[in-house]
């Protein structure tokens, strides 16, 4: 089959205006930061490496990692895990967003369905949302009993001292991000074909009951905020400043030792004349377009 040639010029297409909608979000990104587009790719680069030493080293020791990420809605939370294990092994740092409970689920102990992907010797897990839900949208969007949510509240603080002293390492960030640049975010999942599967009518309630979900916070801060496992807060007005700050912050979490190997030599292919493979003709292959 003749290859296509391409076309000098084109209009622009549906997909041209969804990458002008992202590089514009991205650009938009960069100016608020006060950081500049180098410094904080710099950055976090450097910091990404440091991660890979940390993930060395909990595969090394056996360590069992969970990193719980909460908070309001379009605060960073996704954009802060992807950072986190962009260059890492899917095997070793593996992330749980857990969709709603099914009927079997609800008639569960509350705990039993996160607890089943807590880490083993040699893994970290990041909680994409976690078992506060109950304290936060549940609470809110009256999805659980009173009586459920102040057996939650009475629980979960000895749930997590019972995985600390089991050996786990947890730590619980809490994403916090303004009204207005809340509203911001929203308004730009709005406008933004690739971002606008992240606004869901749970959401958009949210925004309108703001008051309710700051009060959930509190409580549920007033409970859980312990000395064993306390909460620590990432001011997310400012998404490439959270990121930094929250992946710096952790690195300072779990104590670790540079593991990096010593230099690698790739060895020589043996000798494979006498293996005569079949014809490239034979091959169904995908057509470039793009050549």
């Amino acid at each position: 089959m003749a290859k296509t040639k391409p076309v000098a010029k084109t209009k622009p297409s549906k997909q041209d205006g969804e990458r002008t909608h992202r590089e514009a979000a991205e650009a938009e990104e960069a100016t608020t930061s006060g950081l500049g587009k180098k410094a904080y790719a710099e950055e976090l680069a450097g910091l990404q490496i440091e991660l890979v030493k940390l993930q060395e080293w909990i595969k090394h020791q056996g360590l069992r990692v969970v990193v719980v990420f909460e908070g309001r809605d379009a605060a960073g939370k996704g954009g802060t895990i992807k950072r986190i294990t962009q260059s890492l092994n899917p095997r070793i740092c593996r992330v749980v967003a857990l969709a709603a409970p099914t009927e079997r689920e609800r008639t569960q102990w509350y705990f039993q369905r996160y607890a089943a992907h807590l880490p083993a010797a040699g893994e970290m897990v990041l909680f994409d949302r976690s078992w506060y839900n109950r304290a936060g949208v549940e609470r809110v969007m009256g999805f659980c009993t009173e009586e459920e949510y102040r057996e939650f509240l009475r629980s979960c603080p000895e749930f997590e001292r019972m995985l600390i002293r089991s050996g786990v390492i947890l730590v619980k960030y809490w994403f916090s991000v303004s009204d207005a640049e809340q509203e911001r975010r929203f308004q730009r999942r709005i406008t933004d074909p690739t971002r606008r599967w992240k606004l869901s009518p749970m959401d958009l309630k949210s925004r309108e009951l703001w008051l309710e979900y700051s009060k959930a916070k509190d409580e549920m801060f007033s409970h859980t905020d312990t000395r064993q496992s306390p909460w620590y807060v990432v001011q997310a007005d400012d998404k490439q400043r959270a990121r930094l700050n929250c992946i710096r912050h952790l690195l300072g979490m779990v104590p670790f030792e540079d593991l990096t190997p010593e230099p690698i030599v790739l060895p020589p292919r043996r000798d494979d004349r006498a293996y005569v493979r079949p014809p490239i003709s034979e091959q169904t292959f995908v057509p470039d377009r793009y050549a």
